[in-house]
């Protein structure tokens, strides 16, 4: 049987990556020179500009991730960047800028931490933009977590009250923003009096300092309950959670900033009578196209706001991401763009 036609490449034998040996602290991320990876029919390899840091990722450099991590492995779930080679029937062309996300990507197969990378066609967003690669680079994974919540999850509606706990993580700033852009009235909290102005810069409508209990809090604003409330703090809070929406809405179990991801001796009676309790956990699949468009041009006409907690520039200054994530003391994404190019000479565009 033939190989697919494949169009590109411009990549030279060898790369810059990040790359986990073996589990660890800080210097567990070093950086090297390897080859660069083989494409698979299928698949397509990507000339990576920048990439969003993400929790998972340092679990997974401190080997707390499932048995799919495998090591030596280069990190990162997800990417954005330009396409460099791609089957010739694939619809994407060299050159063209892309995101990726999840899937296993950067767990079971080596991620975005390098120069390039290889991903199943299947988990590409084209797209095309003028904004910066380091505003771009924040969004693929926490747009994508943040629209799936929203809509799979959640099925949320203009004119709806939605209620997010957790809110000053990356996902819910973007859940925020995503639920205003929307039509919705939203309810989001911090465990900081301090940062109840992150949240309102958001456009959250009703910030409130979460003390651990919040259905009270919650039913002084809206009485019946909320219509539909995002978990992203996890199960230990769950249970005060579904006490906050509305006869008939919808609680959308996402993340668990807090670590716990399970209930022991759970009975489906905790849910209060008449409550739905779902969850999400999707891919680059169920962010279209178009939707990411939509966002791209939000983000550009200045209707939706990146919440950037730092951008770094280089490979080398992945530590230095990661020791910002685990510190949690700047809120928002921390991206590195990695392509050596001076930004302001050099919009997203331009790679086209």
């Amino acid at each position: 049987m033939s190989q697919p036609t494949a169009v590109g490449s411009t990549a030279p034998a060898t790369m810059r990556a990040v790359v986990i040996t073996h589990p660890g602290g800080l210097d567990a991320l070093k950086v090297k020179d390897v080859p660069v990876p083989a494409r698979k029919p299928g698949w397509v390899r990507i000339k990576v500009k920048a990439f969003g840091v993400n929790e998972s990722e340092v679990t997974t450099r401190k080997g707390e991730s499932d048995a799919e991590v495998t090591y030596p492995r280069i990190p990162g779930i997800e990417g954005v960047g330009v396409i460099d080679e791609a089957d010739e029937d694939s619809g994407l062309h060299l050159g063209q800028q892309v995101a990726t996300m999840m899937g296993g990507m950067g767990r079971s197969y080596d991620g975005a931490y390098a120069q390039y990378v290889t991903v199943p066609a299947r988990q590409v967003i084209p797209f095309e933009t003028g904004l910066p690669w380091e505003v771009v680079g924040a969004l693929p994974e926490m747009f994508q977590t943040a629209y799936g919540s929203l809509t799979t999850g959640l099925d949320l509606k203009a004119g709806q009250t939605l209620l997010i706990r957790g809110g000053t993580s990356t996902v819910g700033l973007s859940a925020a923003t995503l639920a205003k852009d929307l039509g919705a009235t939203v309810l989001s909290t911090t465990r900081s009096p301090d940062r109840t102005g992150e949240l309102r810069a958001a456009g959250v409508d009703h910030p409130l300092v979460d003390d651990g209990t919040l259905a009270d809090q919650v039913r002084e604003l809206v009485p019946d309950g909320v219509d539909a409330a995002l978990e992203l703090v996890g199960c230990s809070v769950l249970a005060d959670t579904l006490r906050t929406v509305r006869r008939h809405g919808t609680v959308c179990f996402t993340g668990a900033l807090a670590g716990q991801w399970s209930i022991p001796d759970f009975t489906p009676f905790m849910i209060p009578f008449g409550v739905r309790l779902t969850s999400y956990g999707g891919q680059a699949a169920d962010l279209p196209a178009d939707v990411f468009a939509h966002q791209l041009q939000a983000i550009a006409e200045g209707h939706l706001k990146v919440p950037v907690a730092k951008v770094y520039h280089g490979l080398e200054q992945v530590r230095d991401a990661q020791a910002g994530i685990e510190s949690g003391t700047t809120p928002g994404k921390h991206v590195v763009v990695v392509a050596d190019f001076d930004p302001d000479l050099e919009p997203a565009h331009r790679a086209r």
